[in-house]
């Protein structure tokens, strides 16, 4: 399961490039998680941990005070979530997170990265099945038992645990998210997450070598590009 993680997805943190673009990603999600679930971290759990993974990324505070504060004011736009799916060289999938305020000009834009990188936009529903929705929480521990005992007792419905060289790394569906991080939380008190986060996570591999790796990498820097684009995940591997 470890190496999954070098895969899980395209995090924009590591591959939007320009500082500014991320923080622009970040400010318009905190902004749509706020206007839809309030301003107050403590009773709108999505926003919190968003603004939790924001700070990790080291976005600066003042973009995430902004954000929220354009969320309380009524102004701004109306972003609307859209998801896109489709094949990627070699076969590969793809799943592309969006938000956005014009989906008539987000279609052709994501649409115009597939084309012109080997690939293919396909239909609602044409891979997503074949990745598991799920939360992801990786910290050091060296008792694998013990933790798991704790999810259990929590009555988390945990998915897989592994222990990989002193790190933990615990699967849940995607709803149990605040369960089990606050039963771990409470259990091991101050704990640092490498990985904290809600993803998909595919049930295969599809390995790419060649000419697919560059329209692979082609692709992934388009979608990047898209300022709508929020995340992206995929089910690639490269040969070694």
């Amino acid at each position: 399961m470890g190496r999954a993680y070098q895969n899980r997805k395209e995090s924009m943190a590591k591959t939007a490039g320009a500082k500014t673009k991320v923080y622009s990603k970040y400010g318009k999600e905190i902004y749509v998680v706020a206007k839809n679930g309030g301003p107050d971290p403590d009773a709108n759990l999505s926003l919190r941990r968003l603004i939790e993974r924001a700070k990790k990324d080291q976005v600066p505070a003042h973009v995430i005070k902004n954000a929220i504060d354009k969320a309380t004011s009524g102004a701004g736009e109306n972003y609307e979530p859209a998801r896109y799916e489709g094949f990627g060289p070699a076969g590969c999938m793809v799943i592309v997170d969006c938000l956005t305020d014009n989906g008539n000009r987000t279609f052709p834009e994501v649409r115009n990265c597939f084309n012109k990188s080997n690939s293919k936009l396909g239909a609602p529903g044409a891979v997503a099945h074949m990745f598991e929705h799920q939360a992801v929480l990786s910290f050091k521990h060296d008792d694998e038992e013990a933790i798991l005992e704790c999810l259990m007792m929590a009555d988390v419905d945990v998915a897989d645990i592994e222990n990989e060289d002193g790190i933990i790394t615990v699967l849940a569906p995607h709803t149990e998210y605040y369960k089990a991080k606050t039963a771990l939380v409470e259990n091991l008190g101050e704990v640092e997450f490498d990985l904290d986060e809600i993803t998909f996570n595919p049930q295969t591999y599809t390995e790419i070598s060649g000419d697919d790796v560059a329209s692979f990498e082609k692709l992934i820097s388009m979608l990047n590009d898209c300022d709508d684009v929020q995340d992206i995940y995929h089910n690639a591997e490269f040969s070694s």
